[in-house]
């Protein structure tokens, strides 16, 4: 944990707040803080800076806070991703959030088992959890705004046109002749599931305007991949 994530339900005055849940525990157990100290915070959704210790007992500590940072920069392309297997799920969303992904939209394929979308991995709570575990590894304080969609041509017959009016939308897939890394400017990079989008997929979103691109020579797994792409894209812009 490299930052201290505050809630607004936290605070006892403008300047203090009260910590009494697992963030007290790391306090203590992990960062062994002791009044007086100064640890790194940031308000959900908003600034970071610092909080002083300002009182601990065996249940909770005070810190005084002090907001003065912007959070770090978003990454400059957003994510469409094929769901992948639940065990990979909460791995993908911390990636994502640490990588700075403002948004994920979680799609089906024909090579997605249906049932993998009655993962309990996919609840709000269980998403949320996965995304702050990645915010407070990265020192970052936005959540990815994940939007799940469980139908694969709607969305892109209907959706994706939406995205790609002011942005690219690059699709990862093996016969391409163009690789990823030397794509330039914002915009949308598709992932498909392990073993890749079947042609008509590929077909369809390139009907809508989507750019075929590789991601190397090297068959990747789709927590690989997502790591991959979202690197591949940073030599593409000034991020």
């Amino acid at each position: 944990m490299n930052i201290i994530l505050l809630q607004p339900d936290d605070w006892l005055n403008d300047t203090t707040v009260v910590l009494a849940d697992r963030r007290y525990r790391h306090l203590r157990g992990v960062l062994k803080a002791a009044v007086g100290d100064s640890l790194r915070v940031g308000l959900l959704g908003g600034q970071s800076g610092s909080g002083i210790v300002v009182a601990l007992s065996d249940t909770e500590a005070h810190l005084e806070i002090q907001l003065a940072d912007s959070p770090p920069a978003r990454h400059p392309r957003d994510l469409v991703l094929a769901l992948p297997r639940p065990k990979m799920l909460r791995r993908v969303f911390r990636t994502v959030a640490e990588m700075g992904v403002s948004h994920v939209h979680v799609i089906h394929s024909a090579r997605v088992e249906k049932s993998f979308w009655q993962s309990p991995l996919l609840r709000p709570d269980r998403i949320n959890a996965a995304l702050l575990a990645g915010l407070e590894r990265a020192g970052d304080t936005v959540l990815p705004e994940v939007h799940l969609h469980t139908r694969f041509k709607p969305f892109v017959e209907d959706r994706l046109p939406e995205l790609m009016a002011t942005q690219t939308c690059w699709i990862a897939h093996p016969g391409a002749q163009t690789g990823l890394s030397g794509q330039v400017g914002e915009g949308l990079i598709m992932l498909g599931p392990e073993g890749g989008f079947v042609p008509f997929e590929v077909d369809l979103a390139q009907s809508v305007g989507a750019l075929p691109v590789h991601l190397g020579k090297r068959t990747l797994s789709v927590d690989t991949a997502v790591v991959a792409a979202l690197s591949q894209s940073l030599a593409g812009t000034d991020s």
